[in-house]
């Protein structure tokens, strides 16, 4: 995959995942700088996603773990667990006291 590639499929995914936040209403603000999303919770805990260009992948850190996805056809798939990443997110908003929002993509 082409870096361009690469930024125009990580960004529609940060805008997916940020149009879902709003959509589900959910206390969750979301702050982007620089290729990272940060999610943060109203109990002030955070899921940061951050682009990782050099690799093509997608790193997520959660208040339990840290994960890294790599597209594997059409889905961001965690190089450990095989987790699909929106299911993962949907999940870790949902774990972190975020209440329910599904992430598209």
């Amino acid at each position: 995959m082409k870096t361009s590639e690469y930024h125009q499929r990580v960004e529609t995914l940060f805008n997916q995942l940020v149009d879902a936040i709003d959509s589900a209403g959910a206390d969750i603000d979301c702050e982007q700088a620089g290729g990272i999303l940060t999610l943060v919770m109203a109990d002030k805990s955070r899921i940061i996603l951050n682009k990782q260009e050099p690799l093509h992948q997608i790193w997520v850190a959660t208040k339990f773990n840290g994960h890294h996805f790599e597209l594997q056809g059409e889905q961001w798939i965690d190089n450990r667990s095989g987790a699909e990443l929106c299911r993962f997110l949907s999940d870790a908003i949902a774990r972190q006291g975020g209440g329910a929002v599904v992430v598209g993509g």
